[in-house]
């Protein structure tokens, strides 16, 4: 039997011992949990996850190795959400050696290691989960080879680091969408390239001098306060009477900009199947999410309504300015992985855009 050649500490001082598969390296971040069953690759790729430490309750992660790393348009990987893993280290209760899948290319373990990635397995993961839920949200550190330190990911501009460096344009469509890009997913992008948009993607502090007909914020990683930059430049497209789209962190920083404020949860929502009902009707959708930061709905600004609460816990999962034509939503429509039971809110956005150029 393998002896187990690493350790996971948290900032509480509770250890687990753990075998490696991934690179062979320590590392350290924010400790948050997952309850999909699938979805891996879609997960790993996920900006949102920066400085982030995943752990997996479904005991089964591997089975079903990773897909062919091919390109699409302007170097958009095919079946993942960005070209790299952003994820701070791999945590699950058992990692599957025998892999097999029609779409299979190479192991789990292949991908970890080339993109320099931890990962540990033979830990009682839904225990884990469990004190992350009573005891909240936790630092933690994975030890193979040297120790290193605890690292908080709230104190960092983490948007920097997955956001595009220079503006990147995608498709020749009718529709021109002006991407701020704060950590996006591929699919998203994707989204917008099958409504026939022209996606003009920028970085997270662009100063917006483009012609668009609809702006678009998108999902990220870290506390949305800190990205002033980006709520003051979405304050000023405010004045420009254009609709504006915001997903997951886009939808915090638009209600930043609109005078809403944020507070972070205790574990924050990770899965894809979470309940959210639209506002002032009996209908629920079954949504993907990624987040630990919410709008705070107890004081709302003048104009504004809640788009969606969580069925969960009743808090907002989106917001609405009908006067303004500007959406947003905490959940990713755009789901990949997850249900595409919200896909339509693409359509509804572009009809904003229709309705406001005639």
């Amino acid at each position: 039997m393998i002896n187990k050649n690493a350790k996971l500490i948290l900032e509480d001082g509770s250890l687990y011992e753990a075998y490696s598969f991934g690179y062979e390296k320590s590392s350290a971040g924010e400790i948050v949990f997952n309850t999909s069953m699938t979805g891996y690759n879609e997960s790993l790729t996920d900006p949102s996850y920066k400085g982030q430490i995943l752990v997996y309750t479904y005991p089964l992660i591997g089975n079903y190795g990773i897909p062919q790393i091919i390109s699409e348009k302007k170097n958009i990987k095919k079946f993942f959400e960005s070209n790299n893993i952003h994820v701070s280290g791999l945590i699950t209760s058992y990692y599957s050696y025998s892999a097999f899948h029609w779409n299979m290319y190479k192991k789990l373990s292949y991908f970890l290691k080339i993109n320099k990635t931890v990962g540990i397995y033979g830990i009682d993961t839904r225990s884990l989960t469990k004190k992350l839920r009573d005891k909240g949200t936790m630092l933690g550190k994975i030890i193979i080879s040297d120790n290193v330190k605890f690292y908080n990911p709230d104190n960092y501009n983490l948007v920097d680091k997955v956001s595009i460096k220079k503006k990147t344009i995608y498709g020749d469509g009718k529709h021109k969408i002006l991407l701020i890009d704060c950590g996006v997913k591929n699919n998203i992008i994707r989204c917008f390239l099958e409504r026939d948009c022209t996606v003009i993607r920028v970085p997270w502090n662009y100063n917006i001098n483009e012609e668009y007909d609809g702006l678009f914020i998108s999902n990220g990683p870290g506390n949305p306060k800190g990205y002033k930059t980006t709520i003051n430049n979405i304050s000023k497209a405010f004045i420009c009477n254009k609709p504006i789209f915001g997903i997951c962190l886009g939808n915090q920083l638009l209600g930043l900009a609109a005078g809403f404020s944020t507070q972070k949860l205790k574990y924050g929502h990770r899965s894809n199947n979470q309940p959210v009902i639209l506002s002032g009707t009996n209908r629920c959708f079954i949504t993907s999410q990624n987040h630990g930061y919410v709008i705070d709905s107890n004081k709302i600004p003048n104009g504004w309504k809640i788009f969606f609460k969580n069925l969960n816990d009743n808090t907002c999962e989106g917001l609405i300015n009908y006067e303004k034509n500007f959406i947003s939503v905490q959940f990713h429509p755009e789901a990949s992985s997850g249900p595409t039971d919200s896909q339509f809110l693409f359509d509804v956005f572009l009809n904003f855009i229709k309705k406001n150029n005639n």
